[in-house]
């Protein structure tokens, strides 16, 4: 009789269990690809640069969750993608990346992504080709680096405004009012660079760097740039380019030459040393972000930011005197200012 009960009383709690489990959610790891981010829900973007995350992020605002893959102080052309890179982009709802090659060692694993459902856009290839750079060293092919000048860059915001309205429709009018506060930002950014480095004085106009990553902003400036490398890191420097370089530093008394955040200062050193050797005094004006932003939390760990501290540095650097930092001024302006180096 005991037994019966007992049984009995089993059964029952069993029953209630089932109907409670019934009335719950599914585990995350049960939800199907398409129920991962329902309208109106937050969904994950993935970044590979950080001049791309710092937009997408401006853009989505609330919306979406946006992780970047490349850090800090790493080189974007050389940057091979992890087993943890590859599995947040199949993760991701939207991956965004630079393009024009930038990330060449990616390719494959953004191909991958977009092949297994998710939306990719490449943001620098919306860019009109008519505005794009086509380097001597690379047939073919456009310079990449396109975000060193904010107008263009300013583009690629749009890019990214119609990507994620593409994905969600809901959120379009969030995200063209986010984009609108942040080009206008761009366009306040370009005007105070165009001023800045307009004080540089002509006979130093000319911006010699670790790799050929500032043509586009020497291109908006009027700065002749000269990089020891190719606009790839992988391309190497010879003995006749330092040289060259030489000759023009000890020729046109460049007072400076500038490192790279992400770039070895080998070949800058050996440019000093040459032009010492020439009775030329050549120093370091400071040090640039080309492929990649500053620290998190500093001024220059955002891309506005980034830009800012460029422009001080050079204009500096190449004698323009003291510069007054960037402050935004447009509406919904989140971005600390730089400060001169």
């Amino acid at each position: 009789m005991l037994q019966a009960v007992t049984a009995t009383l089993l059964l029952a709690v069993a029953l209630l269990l089932a109907a409670c489990g019934r009335n719950t959610e599914p585990a995350a790891g049960d939800a199907s690809p398409e129920d991962a981010a329902g309208p109106g829900e937050m969904y994950r973007v993935v970044a590979t640069v950080g001049m791309v995350s710092d937009i997408a992020g401006r853009v989505a605002g609330d919306r979406a969750e946006v992780v970047g893959l490349i850090g800090t102080g790493i080189d974007p052309h050389l940057y091979k993608p992890t087993r943890s890179d590859i599995a947040a982009l199949m993760a991701a709802d939207v991956v965004l990346y630079s393009g024009l090659f930038l990330e060449g060692r990616m390719i494959d694993a953004l191909e991958r992504a977009g092949e297994a459902g998710r939306t990719v856009a490449a943001v620098a290839e919306g860019i009109d080709p008519a505005e794009l750079m086509e380097p001597g060293d690379f047939a073919g092919a456009y310079d990449p680096h396109v975000w060193m000048d904010p107008s263009l860059w300013s583009e690629a915001v749009g890019v990214v405004r119609d990507t994620l309205t593409a994905h969600d429709a809901a959120g379009a009018a969030g995200y063209a009012e986010n984009a609108a506060a942040l080009q206008a930002e761009l366009a306040a950014l370009d005007e105070w660079a165009a001023s800045v480095l307009a004080e540089v004085p002509a006979s130093a106009r000319v911006l010699v760097t670790a790799h050929d990553a500032f043509g586009y902003f020497g291109r908006r400036y009027g700065l002749e740039v000269l990089g020891i490398q190719g606009i790839s890191t992988e391309s190497e420097a010879g003995v006749r380019d330092i040289e060259r370089l030489v000759e023009t530093l000890v020729a046109r008394e460049v007072p400076a030459v500038f490192v790279e955040s992400t770039v070895s200062e080998r070949n800058v050193r050996a440019l000093l040393e040459g032009a010492a050797a020439r009775g030329h005094t050549v120093r370091i004006g400071g040090e640039l972000f080309s492929d990649a932003m500053g620290e998190p939390g500093t001024p220059a760990g955002t891309y506005i930011g980034m830009i800012a501290h460029n422009v001080a540095t050079v204009a500096e650097g190449l004698g323009g005197g003291p510069v007054e930092p960037f402050a935004p001024s447009a509406p919904g302006a989140a971005t600390e200012s730089a400060a001169s180096p």
